[in-house]
């Protein structure tokens, strides 16, 4: 579909600002689903667990190899073996409900069944990162709106483009909204599963 506001010389940046701010909401939003839990082991539920290295916090994942050799067990090998308490203590302090066992080279994680109560209190905090996501496109949508009225009252675009220019911020929003439903539809649905 060609876009009325790239063929615009003084919105042409607007748009592609916009889109890209958006597309970055979406993109923290599919990084959030990807370290959800879910019934099996998965090496991005621990993407957002820091483990203090020297006073940094850092992702286990540029500390150590995290593997899931079984569907039920991540396994955990540092690279700098003196951080394997730092590491379990990291895993213990998220909320993902997760008891890591050391044996002093490598941190097992077990991953339980998720009982019926941990699946929908999973389904709902999908909700609340959902809705935090949508109100971030929604932000950028209004930071659009308010450049495209300023560009009016600075009479660098008409009040006709200013309306055409709206409509299509507003059908750019609702398809980035209506993308993060989709992939949170189908990774509720992958959580419910038993």
């Amino acid at each position: 579909m060609a876009s009325f506001m790239d063929g615009n010389p003084a919105l042409k940046g607007l748009a592609s600002d916009l889109k890209r701010r958006m597309d970055q909401s979406v993109a923290d939003f599919q990084a959030n689903l990807a370290s959800t839990r879910t019934g099996r082991a998965s090496v991005h539920m621990l993407d957002q667990v820091k483990v203090d290295y020297y006073g940094t916090h850092t992702p286990i994942t540029q500390l150590a190899q995290v593997s899931t050799p079984e569907p039920q067990l991540i396994l955990i090998a540092p690279w700098d073996p003196t951080i394997l308490k730092e590491v379990e203590k990291a895993i213990q302090a998220s909320d993902l409900g997760f008891n890591p066992i050391s044996d002093g080279k490598v941190v097992r994680v077990p991953v339980p069944p998720m009982t019926e109560e941990r699946r929908r209190e999973v389904c709902k905090h999908l909700n609340k990162v959902l809705e935090e996501h949508r109100t971030a496109v929604r932000n950028v949508r209004r930071d659009g709106n308010e450049a495209l009225k300023k560009l009016t009252k600075e009479k660098k675009i008409s009040e006709d483009d200013e309306k055409r220019a709206m409509d299509e911020v507003q059908k750019i929003t609702d398809a980035e909204i209506r993308r993060m439903e989709e992939l949170s539809h189908k990774k509720e649905a992958e959580v419910m599963q038993v």
